[in-house]
């Protein structure tokens, strides 16, 4: 049986001599595992959209339950990726995220396209790297169920003009009030960082990336969404101690 799917490759693994297991997030069909046979071979016609951050159309053939690369052609490869090594571990950092919150055979094209237009962002240089990691760290949580509360504190529902603690452990706002009920203790965070956060989550999906903060309330920023991921998916990621080594 064969299937025509548009395709992110997340990661790439040598197998046997001269073939490639591949982990593509799919517009139709969600997380798939395929293997490319030989995509390792310099004759291969599909080789170049076999490799990690290759945003391909693929035809897939599924016998016994297995997919199998058969065809496929370069829809866009982030070419501008593998020219700084701090934006090649950062993409590797955002696959893995992708590959963590994403499910087999449950398609998830919002957050495909999350991907694609952080990796687009990336690699064209269209804003820094800690404001795409930042939002794409805040978004990826939102669209995985895992939005934070940030409209009012959640200990009196103070709406406005409050030194506002966020709390990593649970995604809810507190005021500085009430800021001993929020677990981990929190975090005390800028006004400027909370409008960040505010407009993150509720952007549209092509302007997320759209906003401006000074040096000192990205930093901010970077800090509260990377240990808010870290947290809510309870794990680490290899490409992130990596670019943080880099950094």
């Amino acid at each position: 049986m064969y299937k025509t799917v548009h395709g992110l490759v997340l990661r790439e693994v040598k197998f046997k001599e001269a073939d490639k297991m591949l982990t593509v997030l799919t517009q139709e069909e969600g997380k798939l595992s395929v293997r490319a046979r030989g995509a390792l071979r310099k004759s291969c016609r599909f080789a170049a959209a076999s490799q990690q951050f290759a945003y391909s159309e693929m035809t897939l053939f599924l016998n016994r339950g297995r997919y199998y690369l058969e065809e496929a052609s370069v829809v866009e490869d982030f070419r501008g990726l593998r020219d700084k090594f701090e934006a090649l571990a950062l993409a590797a950092y955002f696959a893995e995220l992708l590959e963590a919150v994403s499910d087999e055979d449950s398609p998830d094209p919002e957050l495909l396209r999350l991907g694609l237009n952080a990796l687009f962002a990336l690699s064209h240089e269209m804003f820094t790297e800690k404001q795409i990691k930042a939002a794409f760290e805040l978004r990826v949580m939102c669209i995985s169920g895992y939005a934070p509360a940030l409209d009012y504190c959640a200990g009196c529902g103070k709406t406005e003009n409050f030194r506002p603690v966020f709390s990593i452990g649970s995604g809810e706002l507190f005021c500085s009030d009430c800021g001993e009920k929020a677990a981990d203790g929190g975090l005390c965070i800028g006004a400027q960082t909370l409008a960040a956060m505010r407009y993150i989550t509720g952007a549209d999906p092509k302007r997320a990336f759209s906003f401006k903060l000074d040096e000192k309330d990205l930093r901010e920023l970077g800090r509260v969404c990377q240990r808010y991921a870290l947290r809510q998916l309870d794990r680490g990621f290899g490409a992130l101690d990596y670019y943080e080594k880099l950094n």
